[in-house]
């Protein structure tokens, strides 16, 4: 009797995401374009590896625009830029 085994239905993560330690960042500090305070955010590596969102400033409450890009190690570069949409100083 020969088995063939079934690929799982999500074996394109391992194309996306080559096995390495079994480890992605999920949070970062990165610095407010605003007020320039460091703050600690929270990230999600399963939501695939180039994110952009809009996220609010934990200190002054201003909005970021939020860049995220996960290597192949599972570390992830971040950086945000002021999101100036609905502001007026």
């Amino acid at each position: 009797m020969i088995y063939i085994a079934e690929e799982p239905e999500d074996a394109w993560l391992d194309e996306d995401f080559p096995l390495g330690d079994g480890t992605a960042d999920t949070g970062a500090t990165v610095f407010c374009p605003y007020c320039g305070e460091p703050v600690d955010i929270a990230l999600d590596p399963g939501s695939g590896p180039r994110q952009e969102y809009v996220e609010d400033c934990q200190v002054c409450c201003r909005p970021w625009q939020v860049h995220v890009t996960y290597l192949s190690d599972g570390s992830a570069e971040v950086t945000v830029e002021a999101s100036d949409d609905g502001w007026d100083d």
